[in-house]
């Protein structure tokens, strides 16, 4: 038997914390020694969308570098960890909801390479990475991380790479500055972390402005819905990174397990 593996959200926020030192790369390579060896990595990432659901498929996933105007250096990261076919093939066949659809095309994105660069930066581990389906309701998207939750007994560490507040139409470049309705709205949603209280977290829309100022692209907040449905309850939860910065971005991490 394997040891039941955590689940992580994380809040990867700007790629160059791939290539930067800084509070919120360091947090993110003190976790990963903190975590058990996992024998493979599912990967969430904001950055994939697609029609239907997928897994890429590929025996080498390639880097997608998916952001503009950046340092020569980031479009030089290289993360060349393996995939997964037995990996693709469990996560075929423990989603019943939907078919899953095996995808050479895409690889790894920013939200999944700049976090794994800094947690596992050996790049010996498989990584296969899900899509968002753009179609579905955040529901949907929690009860996938529902069905993928038996991952965890099989070694498979579940990550899920987003921002709990994201709105880039808002941003102030300091990164001390937060916006109060930033950092109330990630203050609720903790304590809805910490409480279990998951009917909230997925039906985020019915909590007002504060709601619609900070998940103003949704895509960045329903990787955090994998990892809630992926929970047991009552087991225990951390958080870590935890800052709301440029004004409307929270980098807010969660470990569960």
């Amino acid at each position: 038997m394997s040891e039941k593996m955590p689940v992580l959200f994380v809040g990867h926020g700007n790629p160059m914390n791939a290539i930067e030192d800084n509070e919120y790369s360091r947090a993110w390579a003190e976790m990963g020694k903190s975590l058990p060896r996992p024998k493979a990595i599912l990967a969430v990432s904001a950055h994939w969308e697609t029609n239907g659901t997928k897994v890429t498929a590929a025996d080498r996933p390639k880097m997608i570098y998916d952001m503009y105007g950046f340092p020569k250096e980031l479009y030089e990261v290289n993360y060349p960890a393996p995939g997964s076919p037995a990996l693709v093939d469990t996560v075929r066949k423990i989603i019943k909801m939907t078919d899953v659809e095996p995808d050479a095309t895409w690889g790894l994105d920013h939200g999944t390479w700049s976090v794994l660069n800094r947690m596992f930066p050996k790049a010996d581990i498989p990584v296969v990475q899900f899509s968002l389906d753009r179609t579905k309701n955040p529901l949907y998207h929690y009860q996938l991380g529902q069905q993928l939750k038996e991952l965890r007994e099989e070694g498979v560490l579940i990550v899920s790479s987003g921002n709990i507040v994201h709105n880039l139409r808002a941003v102030i470049w300091d990164d001390n500055a937060k916006y109060d309705w930033a950092e109330s709205f990630d203050t609720k949603v903790k304590n809805w972390i910490l409480t279990d209280d998951h009917d909230p977290l997925i039906n985020f829309q019915r909590h007002g402005q504060e709601a619609a100022l900070s998940i103003n692209s949704g895509e960045h907040y329903t990787p955090l819905l994998y990892t809630m449905g992926a929970k047991d309850e009552g087991e225990p939860i951390s958080f870590f990174a935890d800052k709301v910065t440029y004004g409307s971005l929270s980098m807010r991490s969660v470990r569960v397990g």
